[in-house]
């Protein structure tokens, strides 16, 4: 592998971590030129997700240094390749986890190219020319154009950001568990924070009864007044867990630290679902009697396809979906860091990179 090949010759100015300190400075790097399948963008706005923490920390053990974060990008193209039909100078775009894949595999083939095994993504990956990816915490951004998607006119592009990776992270199980255009099912979040809160809002767009499921009691009423929740159940309350047991269609856990699914288990109806999309660094406990009792499944999820996010992009545009956010200056993206990690955000951080604000 390499940080760059030869045809990275476009000096670009962004912020990486260099080490497992976790502490952003400013960096000055290489990207590719625009090649054929590629667009240019001029990024405005980046998203700020739980992932940036684990990466710029190496919790994981996968950091690839220096590592410039971000994949919940807005911005304007301003080149666009030979191959590309369906961009042009000027368009709204968007780019999320997404740099590269195979093209060629069942997945790939089936519109589910998240989940090609040889994905490679926005940042800390490998691009088929062997070269580290570097993120959205920059001020351009060259992407082949299968992995970008159109930001609908009227939409604002910095609430629009973290859409593309926590909005589309809880869209594809709401529609792999056909919930997306079948209306009335009661259905759980758990967890009211960047992803959650856009989970509430799709299943009150879509016609479902939603509870949220919260350790803090403060969620209420900021789930019922300011984001039109029906239900809200204190999960460390044994008496309101045991009140609402078998109640709900469906749950999904955006949770990312580590926690028991057994509790949550009791509260979905025979054959309900929980479906996984919070990344917890380290093993959660799923004990088997829940399941076995209840024949209740539990599913992960990752992200979901362009063409999905096309979709949702577009379905958010039609109910007027976006993400509740506080805008961050590029000199406070430590601080946004320290503050995600405490969850001391409502709901979503997004570094203006381009130092407007315009709400374009």
């Amino acid at each position: 592998m390499a940080q760059t090949t030869p045809n990275h010759t476009q000096t670009v100015s962004g912020w990486a971590a260099h080490d497992s300190s976790g502490e952003i400075t400013p960096f000055t790097f290489k990207r590719r030129e625009n090649g054929e399948n590629d667009v240019t963008i001029e990024i405005l706005y980046c998203g700020m997700c739980h992932t940036d923490i684990h990466h710029v920390k190496d919790d994981w053990g996968i950091t690839m240094y220096p590592v410039v974060p971000g994949h919940e990008i807005t911005g304007i193209i301003t080149k666009v390749g030979s191959n590309v039909r369906k961009f042009k100078i000027g368009d709204r775009v968007g780019v999320g986890c997404l740099a590269a894949t195979c093209l060629k595999c069942e997945y790939c083939e089936e519109s589910q190219e998240n989940y090609c095994d040889q994905v490679q993504f926005t940042y800390n990956g490998i691009f088929w020319d062997g070269s580290i990816t570097y993120g959205g915490y920059s001020k351009m951004l060259v992407a082949d154009h299968r992995y970008v998607v159109r930001i609908p006119d009227n939409m604002a592009m910095d609430r629009a950001a973290p859409l593309l990776c926590a909005g589309i992270t809880v869209y594809t199980p709401l529609k792999d568990n056909n919930l997306v255009h079948t209306k009335g099912k009661r259905i759980g979040i758990i967890g009211l924070g960047g992803l959650g809160h856009v989970a509430v809002k799709f299943g009150k767009a879509f016609g479902h009864h939603v509870t949220v499921i919260s350790t803090s009691p403060s969620k209420e009423q900021e789930a019922k007044n300011n984001l039109g929740a029906d239900d809200f159940i204190l999960s460390t309350n044994p008496k309101q867990m045991q009140a609402k047991k078998r109640t709900l269609d469906f749950i999904l856990d955006t949770v990312s630290a580590k926690h028991s699914l057994g509790n949550y288990l009791e509260l979905l109806k025979v054959n309900g679902t929980l479906v996984i999309v919070g990344a917890p660094d380290k093993p959660i406990d799923l004990p088997a009697f829940p399941m076995i009792f209840g024949k209740r499944t539990v599913k992960g999820s990752l992200i979901g396809s362009i063409e999905e996010t096309q979709e949702m992009m577009d379905l958010c545009w039609k109910h007027n979906i976006l993400s509740d956010i506080e805008i961050i200056a590029t000199d406070q993206i430590n601080e946004g860091l320290d503050r995600l990690v405490k969850n001391d955000v409502k709901y979503r951080f997004v570094i203006d990179i381009a130092g407007q604000s315009s709400h374009l």
